[in-house]
């Protein structure tokens, strides 16, 4: 267990060391960016497993409203169908996208409905921020889980209650956007860094023999588009999205408590310290006894309480020490060789981060 610990530290530490990377998967372009978009619509053709009607009102208002717009009056009328639940759908507009081409769409429900399995999407008007239309979603959704219940038990697999529709909305409007009267395009970092964004800033000039670009600031670098000679700034972006650039990855190092995983960066280095590991258990177990008075004889059953206590201090592990200016290699085999668990790994960064001896960053989850 502990070497196979060891191993996928250094997997995942390997995985993060730095080398060549397209710029296009370091930046994202000035212009280049998708916009949310919401809207709040029905299900319909559920097997029973749709909103209460007493509990979610809302869903009757718009079953009532769509029926209506449908040429169908129901004022008045007591309808409670089981069939159909009130769901919010959300998507996301890609950059440049055109009327007529279709995105996927993701549903949830709002109300107390058990399953969308099976159900069909009734036409529903997709929102962007501003409030206008930018497309209108309609299909049968795809649940990503399955729900089964008897007299007596409940199984519940996945979330069913909410789903996607591949394609399953029709972009109607387009994002007023004029990409080649761009002259000038940020490039914006999404991990700034300056020696990254100064990698950057060489590369795209040196692809292109003379000054095109210049870093900003240390999430931004700004390009000329008049300067590069291309015709278009889709052109310019072209040649330089898929030049190489090595990023410097910062020392880091990551812990989640709840599952027990460390992923470390190449950099990581320690000072000289000294490491000590041992487990304190405190133990109570109650077993308390029925006493019961003789037969025929006068008196009542009591419960007499009997509790064992004890404190077990288990063998420690001695000081180990970790020599000064240790590696990403050499910390892993020296945690590794201490015989702890993920768990006591990450108590152990802890405290050697407190030290001041982990010259990394610690970003626990």
């Amino acid at each position: 267990m502990r070497g196979w610990v060891a191993g996928i530290l250094i997997f995942l530490a390997a995985a993060a060391q730095g080398g060549e990377v397209r710029i296009k998967d370091l930046v994202d372009f000035e212009g280049v960016r998708g916009n949310d978009l919401v809207g709040y619509g029905l299900v319909v053709g559920l097997n029973g497993t749709g909103d209460g009607l007493r509990n979610a009102p809302f869903t009757e208002e718009i079953m009532t409203s769509i029926l209506e717009r449908l040429g169908v009056n129901v004022t008045g009328e007591q309808f409670r169908p089981k069939n159909v639940a009130a769901v919010l759908v959300t998507a996301e507009l890609p950059p440049f996208a055109r009327s007529g081409s279709r995105i996927d769409v993701t549903v949830s429900a709002i109300g107390d409905a058990k399953s969308l399995l099976g159900g069909t999407l009734v036409m529903t008007p997709l929102n962007a921020a501003d409030g206008l239309i930018y497309a209108v979603g309609q299909g049968t959704i795809i649940a990503g889980g399955v729900s089964v219940e008897g007299a007596g038990a409940k199984e519940v697999r996945g979330v069913p209650t909410a789903g996607v529709i591949p394609g399953g909305a029709r972009v109607e409007r387009e994002v007023p956007f004029d990409f080649r009267a761009m002259t000038r395009i940020r490039l914006a970092l999404r991990t700034p860094d300056f020696t990254t964004a100064a990698r950057i800033e060489e590369t795209v000039n040196a692809a292109f023999g003379h000054p095109v670009a210049v870093m900003t600031d240390p999430g931004t670098v700004e390009l000329d588009v008049a300067a590069t000679g291309v015709a278009s700034p889709a052109h310019a972006l072209q040649l330089i999205e898929t030049l190489r650039v090595e990023p410097e990855i910062a020392a880091r190092v990551v812990v989640d408590q709840r599952s027990g995983t460390i992923v470390m960066g190449e950099d990581v280095q320690l000072s000289r310290v000294a490491v000590s590991q041992g487990n304190l258990t405190l133990r109570i177990e109650e077993a308390p006894l029925v006493v019961q008075p003789n037969p025929f004889a006068k008196g009542e059953t009591i419960v007499v309480p009997r509790t064992r206590a004890s404190i077990s201090n288990e063998p420690g592990i001695g000081l180990a020490e970790v020599p000064g200016g240790t590696t990403l290699s050499e910390v892993v085999a020296g945690l590794n060789a201490l015989g702890v668990s993920p768990r006591d790994m990450i108590d152990i960064l802890k405290t050697i981060k407190a030290a001041g001896a982990l010259h990394a960053e610690l970003i626990v989850r």
